[in-house]
């Protein structure tokens, strides 16, 4: 597939594993860098073995390729390299000398005690763009520390405002179900590889960067993190209502439940004349976003009997179709047959070389003149040994038998 995306000519070296850093590198990858995933040999990327689910093939069924591994490595090359080795070192250094940019998420300071560090590696390249993504950063009390997704959910705040309301059946601290602070930690990690490559085009230099899960956690906090430090309210959780917002959050139809969603007095003021209750945009009770919120079981209540008589179905067409956002509360079956997720070509299938067909996510972003493109499978451990090192370094046949003769590779 021809490549013009944005990032085309970009060389970018992927020293990272589970979910943070390999989606930072999955980005680049899918703005047309071309990305050489380095992987510990013998075992390579953890999130290999993070199931199940498996892939529906023998291998993957003894626990060797997951569902999850396939969500976060595409328009990758894989290499297997043992940098505990000198001459593993070594390979990665004439890489480097090779790349734009250098990602990786080990614990701070592992790479420098093999000679890979930002500024070892600086002196061989110095426009190298070297990003560290850790769990709580290179500086700090905390930065020995490893960091996981549900870890940094849990300290940086968000699980004290995700679940049920206090005194609720089930209440208590939730984390979100999918990895978000490792998603946060993959786009900040993104964003800045982006920013100093435009640097780098204006000033001809390379420089460090330092993203971690907990910083990125904490900046996504938003109103949580503004209304405790701007206004001394502490939201906490509020399961599926909104803390300042109603009617805003799920409600029962006949078949099941629907998502409707007022954030302004406009939008009530619409709900209310489609549920055939004009009077209660007039009500002092509801008549502002303040009152709504003051009285919102009461509205809760009232809404909810409004709905009676009419489907899932029938209430998404006529809420929009009255201009109020709303919408069904999908499972993963449903997306797969969704309108908008298939009008919008959301589900990207790959052929892969062990696995069949794969499918994943397609990128949000959508280019007039530079598309994303979609050129490879998440691969195999080190499928990819050969042609990297022939393509990126020179190497023929016998030095790379010679890499392996020395356990390099």
């Amino acid at each position: 597939m021809l490549n013009k995306g944005a990032l085309s000519g970009i060389r970018v070296l992927d020293m990272t594993r589970v979910v943070a850093g390999p989606y930072a590198g999955q980005i680049l990858g899918d703005l047309g860098a071309e990305v050489v995933k380095i992987e510990r040999k013998g075992e390579g990327d953890d999130c290999r073995r993070v199931g199940p689910p498996w892939m529906d093939n023998e291998l993957g069924r003894q626990g060797q390729d997951s569902t999850y591994y396939q969500s976060v490595n595409r328009n990758k090359s894989s290499i297997s390299v043992d940098f505990a080795t000198e001459a593993g070192a070594d390979l990665i250094r004439q890489l480097v000398a090779n790349a734009d940019v250098l990602v990786e998420n080990y614990r701070s300071g592992t790479l420098a005690r093999y000679g890979l560090g930002y500024e070892e590696l600086k002196a061989i390249n110095p426009k190298l763009i070297y990003c560290s993504v850790t769990g709580f950063g290179q500086t700090g009390p905390y930065a020995g520390r490893s960091g996981y997704d549900y870890l940094v959910q849990a300290m940086a705040g968000l699980m004290s405002v995700t679940g049920h309301h206090d005194g609720e059946p089930g209440d208590g601290p939730m984390r979100v179900g999918v990895p978000i602070a490792d998603i946060c930690a993959g786009l900040y990690a993104a964003i800045s590889v982006l920013a100093a490559l435009n640097y780098r085009n204006v000033s001809g230099e390379g420089q460090y960067i330092d993203v971690s899960l907990f910083d990125s956690q904490l900046s996504a906090m938003l109103n949580t993190f503004s209304g405790w430090f701007n206004g001394g309210t502490a939201l906490g959780r509020t399961g599926n209502d909104h803390p300042s917002a109603a009617p805003y959050g799920v409600f029962p139809v006949d078949d099941g439940f629907i998502l409707i969603a007022t954030f302004n007095d406009r939008e009530f003021v619409r709900l209310s004349a489609v549920l055939g209750h004009a009077e209660w945009a007039t009500d002092t009770r509801f008549c502002s976003m303040g009152a709504r919120v003051a009285n919102r079981e009461e509205l809760k209540a009232l809404v909810t009997e409004a709905l009676k008589g009419k489907t899932k179905a029938e209430w998404v067409e006529i809420l929009n179709a009255g201009t109020v956002s709303c919408g069904g509360i999908n499972e993963m079956a449903d997306l797969e047959k969704d309108p908008q997720v298939l009008a919008r070509e959301l589900i990207v299938s790959q052929e892969h070389p062990t696995n069949g067909t794969i499918r994943s996510a397609a990128s949000p972003m959508r280019f007039s003149a530079s598309p994303v493109t979609y050129r490879q499978a998440p691969p195999l451990l080190g499928e990819h040994n050969e042609q990297i090192l022939s393509s990126w370094l020179g190497f023929d046949e016998a030095q790379i038998k010679a890499l392996q003769a020395q356990g390099a590779i």
